[in-house]
């Protein structure tokens, strides 16, 4: 991955954990709809399956150049996930418990599914909350879905890549049952990045011209395709096939096609980046601002829906100023960015003091 495209892929992630945050910032309860389109658009739900296809290249391309065993990689992955996980659960239990007790009538709503302790830690740091038979919202949090999601995609790639045999076999069925059908029907967004991965791996770059296009014209389809009744067509046409409970039923995964679609736009897209990005150069400092950005993209992703909910009712003295939409955004993004500075970027500490820690048992036992 050369220097180019890998600061626009840190780019996208840092730009799609933004849409996400704002797309709930746009609910009606934090500024009375005055930014309502983002949520009409569903330009959240599209950045996440756009994370997925970012997910599945990056999966892929630790998998084959850094993480090349089981326990390295498993090691990579969970480290990853729990840095911002734990701090995440156990943050957003405390605001949302306080909150609620401060403001009950502020959280008097299906946007908040008050859950024991004990629930919040084993949905939120097994990732299970939306896996077969279960639909659990923890606390406000309700962007924790994608994690679950994710774990699951984590765990079959590392059966399939790292196995072999009857074993790997029996393990992906099993798994699948354990997942269920809303993740499953989501996995070729993220299989649509491990696609990306082989393909940039094994073919060379396309000729200007065509990256060009590549590059350019899968934008301009998506927002022609925003423009149009293509997915509430593509909607209609799932609701013909099943019930409203059924429907109701696949929660974050009811526009698998459109999802698809945006996942192979997408990659699309990064082909033709990839080919046009130039592989040597300095990184200046614009490139330092998105690198930074992504590397708390995790963190503004996980925490701001109770960070937002939390702060509306106290920054209420504001509500009539012209900038009060901005005081509540600007204070989530700043503690968001704050909170990334203690846990998702002192990552590479952590991991060297678990490395340790583990480590040192041994000789300490002796």
């Amino acid at each position: 991955m050369n220097r180019g495209f890998s600061v626009y892929i840190d780019g996208i992630r840092a730009a799609a954990a933004l849409v996400v945050l704002l797309s709930h910032f746009a609910y009606p309860r934090f500024t009375d709809g005055r930014y309502i389109w983002i949520r009409d658009l569903y330009l959240g739900s599209d950045a996440v399956v756009i994370f997925f296809v970012l997910s599945g290249f990056v999966i892929t391309y630790c998998a084959k150049t850094k993480e090349t065993a089981l326990g390295s990689f498993a090691f990579a992955r969970a480290s990853r996930f729990l840095s911002v996980a734990i701090p995440a659960v156990l943050i957003g239990f405390a605001l949302d418990n306080l909150g609620a007790s401060m403001f009950p009538e502020f959280y008097a709503g299906q946007f908040y599914n008050p859950l024991a302790f004990w629930e919040q830690l084993a949905f939120g740091l097994t990732f299970a909350n939306e896996w077969t038979g279960l639909a659990t919202r923890l606390g406000t949090n309700g962007p924790y879905w994608s994690l679950s999601y994710e774990a699951a995609y984590y765990a079959l790639f590392a059966v399939f890549f790292f196995l072999s045999g009857a074993v790997r076999w029996l393990l992906i069925a099993a798994m699948c049952v354990l997942f269920g059908v809303n993740v499953l029907l989501l996995m070729p967004c993220w299989l649509m990045g491990v696609y990306l991965y082989w393909r940039i791996g094994t073919s060379g770059l396309v000729a200007k011209p065509l990256a060009v296009v590549m590059a350019v014209l899968p934008p301009v389809i998506y927002i022609a395709l925003l423009m149009s009744d293509v997915r509430a067509d593509l909607t209609d046409f799932m609701r013909g096939f099943l019930s409203p409970a059924q429907y109701h039923g696949l929660r974050f995964s009811d526009a698998p096609v459109w999802d698809f679609m945006l996942a192979c736009l997408t990659v699309i897209h990064l082909l033709g980046v990839h080919a046009l990005c130039k592989a040597d150069g300095v990184e200046t400092g614009s490139a330092r601002i998105v690198r930074y950005l992504a590397s708390c993209s995790f963190t503004i992703y996980l925490f701001h829906y109770p960070l937002l909910q939390f702060l509306k009712p106290w920054l209420a003295s504001f509500a009539d100023l012209p900038a009060s939409d901005l005081i509540l955004l600007g204070a989530t993004l700043v503690i968001c960015l704050g909170l990334a500075a203690v846990f998702e970027r002192t990552l590479k500490q952590q991991r060297q003091f678990v490395r340790r820690l583990f480590l040192a048992g041994p000789a300490l036992s002796r």
